[in-house]
């Protein structure tokens, strides 16, 4: 065989080999592979970007009554109309972005801090530790989560502050039972046993060892809350136990809707940003469940 036929059967044995498929690529073509996780990534970013610039979006101040526009349908000064007591609407649920989001990501964030540090704990030590932290969670799930945070709420009272941790505590028994379940599956591998054996100590092994190959679940587990957070505070809003006026919060603005049937129409805007907003979460939770499962990795 001459030169240029051993070069080319080299370039063909070449060519044949797979393209090596990094973790990064891999996670981006299966979370972009599927156009309503896209839809639901741009809703996402549009909320946190309408929140950071609520002040310059909002055409009005959300907070400022105009008596002589008192429930005054859309139009081209008020695209979303006026609630019964002369603001903007349009300006309220921008400016209701800014608590939903603070309520989600402070609420979830509260959840998961407790809820993986108990379920750790649990999962690690087992015995009577572990029975005494399930059966108190047991417990809490035993009742519904919007039952639970208004539970809480109603104990702790209304306002920005003591909704946030409301809403935490009701999304802690998740939290807990998965990383429960997580720690079963990863402290019997034989780097947690080389780790034992090295003499390392229990906390250490916890939080270098076992929690991080407990991330991928629970990253997927924080989006879709975010959802329910969202959900949980508009519910609690709507009742009158969430966020106290005047504050711009969308399960308050529906209510608002709700109670005055001549004003129905007021609750449109914020029913669809609820809408809109759970849905996105689920969606992007979705797309992160199916990008982080390492059965989906021989498939790219």
């Amino acid at each position: 065989m001459t030169d240029s036929g051993t070069d080319a059967a080299a370039r063909g044995i070449e060519s044949e080999k797979p393209v090596r498929v990094t973790e990064f690529q891999r996670f981006r073509r299966v979370f972009f592979d599927r156009k309503v996780v896209i839809f639901g990534f741009v809703v996402i970013l549009l909320l946190i970007v309408t929140a950071i610039f609520a002040p310059l979006l909002a055409p009005y101040n959300p907070y400022n009554q105009d008596l002589s526009v008192v429930s005054a349908r859309p139009s081209a000064q008020h695209i979303l109309g006026t609630d019964e007591i002369g603001r903007d609407v349009l300006s309220r649920v921008i400016y209701g972005t800014r608590i939903s989001l603070m309520v989600g990501v402070v609420a979830v964030g509260v959840a998961a801090a407790i809820g993986v540090t108990l379920g750790m704990i649990s999962g690690y030590f087992g015995g009577w530790t572990d029975n005494i932290i399930m059966r108190f969670i047991d417990a809490l799930m035993a009742i519904p989560g919007l039952v639970l945070a208004l539970v809480f709420a109603a104990m702790l009272g209304g306002g920005l502050k003591n909704i946030m941790i409301a809403v935490g505590v009701s999304l802690v028994p998740t939290y807990c039972r998965l990383m429960r379940g997580q720690v079963f599956a990863v402290k019997g591998a034989d780097y947690i046993l080389a780790a034992h054996s090295l003499g390392a100590r229990d906390w250490r092994i916890m939080l270098r060892h076992i929690f991080p190959n407990c991330l991928p679940p629970l990253i997927v587990l924080v989006t879709l809350q975010l959802g329910m957070a969202i959900l949980i505070e508009a519910g609690l809003s709507f009742i009158g136990i969430g966020i106290a006026p005047p504050g711009a919060a969308w399960g308050s603005m529906v209510s608002e809707g709700y109670r005055f049937p001549a004003n129905a129409w007021l609750s449109i805007a914020p029913g669809l940003s609820i809408m809109l907003v759970v849905l996105a979460f689920n969606l992007v939770g979705d797309g992160l469940r199916d990008a982080l499962d390492p059965r989906l990795r021989g498939i790219i």
